[in-house]
């Protein structure tokens, strides 16, 4: 029997174990008086172990949205979001099951498989590298002769640039191949079902673009510059710092960019993430996927009087109203700290030091010691962040650079630590 309707709104969120978000959402929540039905991607007979109302494995979509109607049927929600890629395509689906606001569940499957994205864009023109689409069963080598240099070799499906990488002529490209495919048989990919993308490198300056779709309508959140170069051979992530310093006409070039992309794909409700190149032909889109951005790094993103991005979404999501779309005026950024090398985390020394550089406000360090670390291509992760604000964007980023400098990471390599 339904519950009766004079209650708060409730609100699922689809979690994996491993997210860094859970606790902003939380926060958030609380803050809007809001009741957070917590769907983790874990097996069902471990819910009460990890105690949470529902549990799922997001792997297997079909059962997971049985389950997620299921409960919703019984114990009616006002919305569900998903945290990370992982929950998207399940998340639209069960939405529309129960006729919440969502997303097209086939604009959810094109944000987070690469090759329907590349195929739509280019169908809708949408300025997007040049690809081909291989089999991973294909002999590398052909594969080689039949490309253009220098190209980008990635997955469909992974996110946080695991398993993308550069290659400048033959021998690279065959390489780059075999490490992807290990990669993906290494994950439970099957050999005869499984496709990579080739495509061209896309030089440039890179950006990140935050974005809030109502009704197919992009409200641009926030554009980050990236000051590091991401020129390959592989693809890590480090310091993102808003406002951008790019002109205001190739900002609203960018915007225009992803909310083209976006409607491309079908995205229609909810955050964006978008990730493109500029270059003197202007903005290219690399790929737009439909949650917010990943990791701590929405903590440097207010918006109107103290408003976190986390509470944004649940106002959109729950058709609250937004006071305001606007960041609050001080620049801000995070440096999502890389892995220098893989092995076995002993210990973190200089913490202390960086915190004290001014326009520092935070520095979380994510991997406990005594952690094994693998770096990209194969890894996922960061060892931490480091948050800065200040009045202006080089300052920040001078403050990010100044505070990573300080931080000193013992590790070890696996057979010395055993």
């Amino acid at each position: 029997m339904s519950e009766v309707t004079d209650r708060r709104k409730r609100l699922m969120l689809l979690l994996s174990p491993s997210t860094y978000r859970a606790g902003a959402f939380l926060e958030a929540a609380q803050k809007l008086d809001v009741e957070i039905v917590r769907c983790l991607d874990v097996p069902e007979p471990l819910a009460e172990q990890w105690r949470v109302p529902v549990a799922a494995d997001f792997s297997d979509a079909e059962h997971a949205t049985r389950s997620i109607v299921a409960y919703g049927t019984e114990h009616p929600v006002d919305a569900i979001v998903a945290v990370d890629d992982s929950a998207t395509i399940l998340a639209a689906r069960a939405a529309a099951a129960l006729n919440l606001p969502h997303n097209p569940p086939e604009a959810a499957e094109a944000a987070r498989d690469k090759g329907i994205m590349r195929d739509l864009f280019a169908r809708h023109g949408v300025p997007s590298p040049v690809y081909r689409r291989f089999p991973l069963a294909e002999d590398p080598r052909r594969i080689a002769a039949q490309v253009t240099y220098p190209c980008v070799v990635k997955p469909l499906r992974l996110s946080g640039s695991r398993g993308v990488i550069r290659a400048d002529d033959p021998d690279q490209l065959v390489a780059a191949f075999e490490r992807l495919k290990r990669i993906l048989l290494g994950d439970g990919n099957i050999l005869e079902q499984t496709d990579i993308l080739v495509e061209d490198f896309i030089p440039g300056v890179e950006v990140a673009l935050e974005g809030l779709l109502t009704a197919g309508e992009l409200h641009v959140l926030a554009i980050f510059d990236k000051p590091d170069p991401l020129d390959g051979p592989f693809f890590e992530e480090t310091i993102y710092v808003t406002p951008s310093r790019l002109l205001d006409e190739a900002q609203r070039a960018i915007a225009d960019c992803a909310a083209r992309a976006a409607a491309a794909i079908g995205l229609r409700d909810g955050p964006v993430h978008a990730e493109l190149r500029v270059n003197e032909r202007g903005p290219w889109m690399l790929e737009i996927a439909g949650r917010s951005i990943g990791g701590l790094c929405s903590t440097v993103l207010e918006f109107g009087s103290g408003m976190c991005l986390e509470e944004l979404i649940l106002r959109h999501a729950l058709g609250f109203a937004i006071p305001s779309y606007d960041r609050e005026g001080t620049a801000a950024g995070v440096m999502m700290i890389p892995i220098p090398k893989g092995g076995m985390l002993r210990g973190v020394s200089g913490v202390e030091d960086a915190e004290r550089v001014p326009h520092v406000e935070g520095i979380e360090i994510a991997v406990k010691p005594r952690s094994p670390i693998v770096p990209l291509p194969e890894g996922s992760s960061y060892l931490g962040f480091i948050f800065a604000r200040a009045g202006d964007p080089a300052t920040v980023e001078s403050a990010l650079r100044d505070a990573h400098a300080q931080l000193h990471f013992d590790i070890r390599p696996m057979l010395a630590v055993l």
